[in-house]
């Protein structure tokens, strides 16, 4: 069964989303997977984003990103892979293979929000291109379009947006291809019409509309990698005993919890160390940050 985005739930039925889901033939994540936490509502999630190509705001985003064009789409697939090609986001997230996983997101910047997010596990599409045996790392790129993205007419990053993780990291059940969230097509603020989603990791290495995803033998040099070295490491975990060299990163602010909620404790991994530690044994995580 092919879901269409008109078949996929209201936001006001969310609370019965996963009848719904079950309904329509698409997988719910398992809880051990899921935050414990309530989602932020639709609002926050779609109206405060870091997505550079739009200007540096939080609010830029949602008052820009309209103008993008999602649709054709394609997003190719090369380097050391068997079966390189171009594939659309059907191809990659046909509806009866879309899941539903409510992943916390920590932004380096010290906030968080919890969102329900559609997509499916970026390991098998991996394996259905056919990863060579000399692959070790993903590269990502961003879509590169400035007439669309206004954000990309100046020169704050070295433009597309480039990303990358570690085959395993990259191959991990965690991790997914998102291409919605709360039971709707992903709006173009939040990385529309597909996006990583890397949850024990921080929000800059779920690069948002992507275009191109590359297997290779040599760690690929990401965005803010290349761009601020000193500040922005090529791992990323969530790690609240390494500071960035401008402030803490001990706690963090939730979206949503208003200006007396108060700071929470950040949590290594960002909660998610029972499923990832086990991917940096061994590594000393204060220098491969």
């Amino acid at each position: 069964m092919r879901l269409r985005w008109s078949d996929v739930t209201p936001e006001s039925l969310f609370l019965n989303r996963r009848a719904f889901l079950a309904g329509a033939g698409i997988a719910v994540a398992a809880p051990a997977l899921a935050a414990a936490e309530k989602p932020n509502s639709f609002e926050e999630i779609t109206n405060y984003n870091n997505f550079y190509e739009f200007g540096m705001g939080k609010e830029d985003p949602a008052a820009r990103a309209g103008a993008l064009t999602t649709e054709p789409w394609a997003v190719a697939i090369d380097g050391l892979v068997d079966r390189p090609g171009s594939y659309s986001v059907a191809d990659l997230a046909p509806g009866n293979a879309v899941e539903e996983r409510i992943y916390r997101l920590r932004c380096v910047e010290g906030w968080s929000m919890v969102i329900p997010w559609l997509g499916v596990p970026l390991g098998p599409i991996l394996e259905r291109a056919g990863v060579r045996p000399g692959a070790k790392f993903v590269a990502f790129q961003t879509l590169l379009r400035p007439e669309e993205m206004p954000g990309q007419r100046r020169a704050s990053l070295d433009w597309p947006y480039r990303e990358g993780l570690r085959l395993d990291e990259a191959m991990h059940p965690l991790t997914i291809l998102a291409t919605g969230l709360y039971g709707k097509p992903l709006p173009n603020q939040n990385g529309a019409p597909i996006r990583l989603v890397v949850p024990w990791k921080y929000g800059f290495k779920s690069i948002k509309s992507v275009v191109r995803i590359t297997l290779t033998d040599r760690q690929p040099v990401t965005a803010w990698q290349g761009a601020q070295p000193s500040e922005y490491g090529f791992y990323a975990n969530v790690n609240p005993k390494v500071d960035h060299p401008r402030w803490s990163q001990a706690t963090e602010r939730r979206i949503g919890a208003g200006l007396f909620g108060g700071r929470q404790e950040t949590l290594m991994f960002n909660g998610y160390a029972d499923q990832v530690a086990q991917l940096y044994a061994g590594m000393d995580l204060a220098r491969d940050y």
